[in-house]
């Protein structure tokens, strides 16, 4: 699974995801592409799920981007603990998507595979996602 090596600080505030993505909007490696159309924060394992599920059904003809990284800690605390004592452990690492986000790219395929196959990915993401196609 995704995860970074190392970073400056070991646990992050939520936050909140606000507007439409400012970058990786459109097509820049492969010929289709998987577009995030809500906001949402995707986990290591979605994405993991994902990329599995494009990659088995290509049967590994084509080649696959995964354009989005988990960059971001998400701590918790064990189940029946009281409240207060600072904050939990950081347990996964999720990636902040915005609307408009390319998540996934593939070339190599047909147009028919690469639909099937980004189908199979979007059911195991939580949320709404579009096919996207290089025009020309």
């Amino acid at each position: 699974m995704l995860q970074p090596s190392r970073t400056k600080f070991r646990k992050q505030h939520k936050g909140r995801i606000h507007g439409a993505a400012k970058g990786g909007t459109s097509l820049n490696f492969g010929e289709y592409g998987l577009k995030a159309l809500e906001p949402e924060r995707i986990t290591a394992r979605e994405i993991e799920a994902a990329r599995r599920a494009i990659t088995r059904h290509m049967k590994r003809a084509g080649r696959v981007w995964i354009r989005v990284f988990p960059d971001v800690p998400v701590s918790k605390k064990p189940a029946e603990v009281r409240q207060g004592k600072g904050k939990g452990t950081p347990e996964y690492w999720v990636c902040r998507i915005k609307p408009g986000r390319i998540m996934f790219e593939v070339d190599g395929v047909d147009e028919a595979m690469a639909r099937e196959g980004f189908a199979l990915a979007a059911a195991k993401l939580p949320i709404k996602t579009k096919f996207v196609a290089r025009i020309g």
